[in-house]
C-alpha cells in the first residue's frame, strides 16, 4: 500500500452541545476565552508548499496534534473535479454515516449511467425514481433548489473562488438545504481553503474529545478554543482529526 494516506470525507449529524471537563495535562492547549471563529484562508491546500507550511505550524503550535500527524502519516489532498458535483455530494452526505451516504450516492448515480446528473437532467427526473435511490424528500428538494438556481443564473459556483471564505459561505447558505456545514465542505474539498473549522461536525468533535482527553464532547466555544493554535490552517487539523478516527482502508472520496 502507498505510504501516503488519503483523507476521506465525513458527513455526520450534529451532536448535542455539552460542556467538557479538561484534564490537567491539556489545560495549556486552550485559552480561557476565544473570539467567534471566522475563516481566513491563506492559499490553496492543493499547493503542496501551502500544505507543508501548515503542517510545520501545526506541529510547532500543538504537541497533541503533532502526535496525531505523526501517527497518521502523510495525507494526500486532491480537489474535487466539479463545483456542482461537490455540492450535490455534500447534500447527500448530510446527517449520514459515510458508508450509508456512499451507498445512496452510488444508487443516485446509477440513474444517470454512473455519474452525477447535470442540473437540467436532475430537474427532468421523476421524483419516484429519486426516492428509489434512497434520497429523502428533503434532500430531493435541496438538490432541486440548487439545480434551479444554477439553471436560472441566480447562483454561480465558480464565482465563489474569488470570494473571501465568509462571503462564499454566506452565499452558499442562501441555497435551501445548504447550511454552514455543507458550505464548509465545498470550500474545503472543492476550493481547497486552508482555514475551515467545521465545529458542528460530530466526527470532528469526537476526534477532538478523544485526542484532548475531554470527558464530554466539546461545545462549539470549547472547540474554537482548542483551534486557536491551528489558524490559518484549521482545514489541515480537521483532516488529521477525521483521519485519526477512521479505518486505514476508508475511501478517500465519495
Amino acid at each position: 500500500m502507498d505510504s501516503t494516506t488519503a483523507v476521506s470525507k465525513r458527513l455526520l449529524r450534529v451532536a448535542k452541545r455539552t460542556r467538557p471537563t479538561i484534564k490537567p495535562e491539556i489545560k495549556n492547549a486552550v485559552s480561557s476565552r476565544s473570539t467567534p471563529y471566522r475563516s481566513k484562508s491563506v492559499g490553496s491546500l492543493a499547493d503542496r508548499r501551502v500544505w507543508q507550511k501548515g503542517i510545520r505550524l501545526l506541529k510547532r503550535n500543538d504537541p497533541i496534534l503533532a502526535g496525531i500527524i505523526g501517527r497518521v502519516g502523510p495525507v494526500k489532498f486532491e480537489l474535487d473535479d466539479d463545483h456542482y458535483e461537490a455540492v450535490v455530494g455534500s447534500i447527500i452526505f448530510q446527517q449520514l454515516a459515510g458508508s450509508a451516504a456512499r451507498a445512496i450516492l452510488n444508487r443516485f448515480k446509477q440513474l444517470y449511467g454512473g455519474r452525477v446528473p447535470s442540473p437540467r437532467e436532475y430537474l427532468a427526473t421523476d421524483i419516484e425514481k429519486l426516492r428509489g435511490s434512497g434520497l429523502s424528500p428533503q434532500k430531493i428538494s435541496y438538490i432541486k433548489d440548487l439545480a434551479e438556481r444554477l439553471e436560472n443564473g441566480t447562483l454561480d459556483l465558480k464565482r465563489l473562488e474569488d470570494l473571501p471564505d465568509e462571503e462564499a459561505l454566506n452565499e452558499l447558505d442562501n441555497v435551501r438545504g445548504i447550511g454552514r456545514w455543507t458550505a464548509e465542505m465545498f470550500l474545503l474539498f472543492k476550493l481547497g481553503r486552508t482555514d475551515l473549522l467545521p465545529v458542528d461536525d460530530l466526527g470532528l468533535r469526537k476526534a477532538a474529545q478523544k485526542a484532548y482527553r475531554l470527558r464530554k464532547l466539546p461545545t462549539r466555544d470549547r472547540f474554537e478554543q482548542l483551534a486557536e493554535k491551528w489558524h490559518p490552517y484549521s482545514s489541515i487539523s480537521s483532516f488529521y482529526l477525521w483521519k485519526s478516527m477512521e479505518k486505514p482502508e476508508a475511501p478517500a472520496k465519495w
